[in-house]
């Protein structure tokens, strides 16, 4: 029977064969990738769901009862101020000609009891005219000049209807949804069409509350999903904990040319503070069963097996405690069949 130091004795001569073969027949080294040990800035973190959402994204709705009579298709771009939906206007065109013939029935009617006005004041100087049928001119005049003010206002309200038979687009954006069709009889607040700005986007994400502290707004936070990695600054915090659910809010700028509205995220948000340690890439660690340890490559391109206790981790790179420093060459790729005082080429 073999036992279990004997089968591990036996897995680690035949991972060695092929160095110590390549070596005896005059093979090339093996080729491998290397990184520096360094000091980073690292902090225990957790993942966090999120969501990629427009900061500019609105669902517009009528602000008049009528039929509508025409709506932009579905993936239409539009300007701040472009129409997108039309209602039909129809008593709204005649609401506004009513309105403008009641101003000029007032303007006319002002215009004469100014005229009268004139002209009483005229025989008032030369005594000519009772002075009870002045005033009550002044105070005909005064009316009128009332009554015109109303009817413009009354056109002013006519106008705006008239204005708002056509929903604009209130900034630029892209035509995602037609949330009633040609033909529906709309009331007012039904919601019609929806708009969304594909260029200004952010990532909304709910963070539990004992990681408050350790973010702040500029902080770069790491994010990805199962297609891509990528990086964002925190925009603002929302320092108002959910009684229920202890979590706060968390928004992040991203780049609008590699993440889409409705994407689903995941960001690593720190629940420490970060600290100086030693640190090499992940990839540099060899995990055996006798522990964890990395190659060390020496300036005559031989290889050192240096074992290590590996601490806090951070993105790719993890703290590591053993015999190394700062500066030291480890290797990332090509490590797993080598042995200490292998030959190795870059």
């Amino acid at each position: 029977m073999m036992t279990k130091s004997m089968r591990i004795l036996l897995v680690s001569l035949i991972s060695a064969v092929p160095c110590a073969m390549a070596l005896a027949q005059g093979m090339p080294a093996p080729v491998v990738v290397i990184a520096d040990a360094e000091m980073r800035q690292l902090a225990p973190s957790v993942d966090l769901p999120g969501t990629v959402v427009s900061r500019f994204d609105s669902r517009l709705a009528s602000e008049l009862s009528a039929k509508l009579v025409w709506i932009a298709e579905v993936g239409t771009i539009v300007k701040e101020g472009d129409t997108v939906a039309r209602l039909e206007d129809f008593t709204f065109k005649l609401l506004e000609m009513e309105a403008q013939a009641r101003v000029e029935r007032e303007q006319a009617r002002v215009k004469f009891l100014r005229s009268e006005k004139s002209r009483l004041d005229e025989l008032a100087k030369k005594n000519l005219s009772a002075k009870s049928q002045f005033d009550q001119v002044v105070s005909d005049l005064a009316i009128a000049e009332s009554e015109e003010a109303m009817a413009r206002v009354q056109l002013g309200l006519a106008q705006i209807s008239m204005h708002v038979t056509q929903i604009r687009a209130p900034f630029d954006g892209l035509v995602t949804e037609r949330l009633r069709n040609i033909g529906e009889r709309l009331n007012i607040s039904d919601q019609v069409i929806r708009i969304v700005n594909p260029k200004t986007l952010e990532i909304v994400a709910r963070a539990p509350l004992n990681t408050v502290n350790f973010i702040s707004a500029g902080a770069v936070l790491r994010l990805h999903n199962d297609f891509k990695k990528d990086e964002a600054s925190v925009r603002t915090i929302v320092p108002f904990g959910n009684p229920q659910s202890h979590m706060f809010e968390v928004r992040l700028d991203v780049n609008p040319e590699r993440w889409t509205v409705g994407e689903s995220v995941r960001l690593s948000m720190p629940t420490a503070v970060a600290k100086q340690v030693l640190a090499v890439p992940r990839d540099a660690l060899i995990l055996r069963r006798d522990g964890a340890s990395v190659f060390r490559l020496n300036d005559d391109m031989k290889v050192e097996r240096i074992n290590v206790i590996t601490g806090l981790g951070d993105g790719i790179y993890i703290e590591v405690m053993g015999e190394l420093k700062a500066g030291d060459r480890v290797i990332t790729r090509g490590a797993e069949r080598l042995n200490t005082g292998d030959t190795v080429a870059l």
